[in-house]
């Protein structure tokens, strides 16, 4: 039996960059009466409250005392004790090194034609400083879910990024995401890092750990974690997750 249940979020637990329904809400409070349960995703820590902790129906302290939030791919790392949520870590990125990510992103995004300024919601942003990875979001986070999944479906156009932000600056590593996003981080600051770190605070082994995910490809950001030889489930959406939830919850 795993003693811990990780999972990405965005198509994975939720539709991309919204709140989790009602049922994967409800799955998620059964199961931490049995599991320690581990988001761990590219995400801001207010977007882990949005998403996730807001949506769970009146949890116990003694629950949310085995929610763990590993943030910016477990570069950041927050658990609830004496009735808050409390950093426990975080290794943030230089000024330097965000000004050259942002920069090196930017330059790539125009010169292939993926500069999408003109379809911004007002008060967006494009790249965003998640203190300790920078995130390229090719609409912004205020763009329509429909919008969201026409714009790159078989990351084609992120690979283009990629491949020539690689070029431009190949001191920093570049991972595919959610469905328009690339997070770019130091080398080794990814969910290799997240899941080392989440061992470690939870005083697991690999074998304790079921892990949800849907880019778990080479190059999707679930992707270190299968190479770290975690047993992982590779979703489509949400509603493979809650299939899958309920059959653990079924066998309990």
């Amino acid at each position: 039996m795993k003693k811990v249940l990780a999972f990405d979020i965005d198509q994975t637990l939720n539709v991309a960059k919204t709140p989790i329904t009602d049922d994967i809400a409800e799955l998620l409070v059964k199961c931490l009466d049995h599991f320690e349960i581990c988001p761990i995703s590219g995400q801001k820590f207010d977007q882990f409250l949005v998403q996730i902790v807001d949506r769970l129906k009146n949890p116990t302290d003694e629950q949310l005392s085995h929610l763990h939030l590993f943030v910016a791919q477990g570069t950041q790392y927050y658990r609830y004790e004496n009735g808050e949520w409390r950093q426990i870590y975080n290794n943030p990125l230089t000024d330097e090194q965000v000004a050259k990510i942002t920069s090196t992103i930017e330059q790539a995004a125009r010169e292939l034609g993926y500069w999408e300024e003109d379809k911004l919601a007002e008060g967006d942003e494009i790249i965003e400083n998640r203190l300790s990875q920078v995130t390229f979001s090719a609409l912004g986070q205020k763009a329509g879910t429909k919008e969201k999944y026409a714009w790159d479906p078989d990351c084609k156009k992120r690979e283009k990024i990629v491949a020539r932000c690689k070029e431009l600056s190949p001191e920093f590593d570049y991972e595919i995401g959610g469905t328009t996003s690339i997070n770019a981080i130091t080398p080794g600051m990814n969910k290799t890092f997240g899941m080392t770190h989440l061992l470690e605070e939870l005083n697991v082994k690999k074998e304790d750990v079921l892990y949800f995910g849907d880019m778990t490809q080479p190059g999707g950001n679930d992707y270190p974690v299968v190479e770290m030889g975690i047993d992982t489930i590779t979703v489509r959406n949400h509603e493979d997750t809650g299939f899958a939830l309920r059959g653990i919850l079924g066998i309990l």
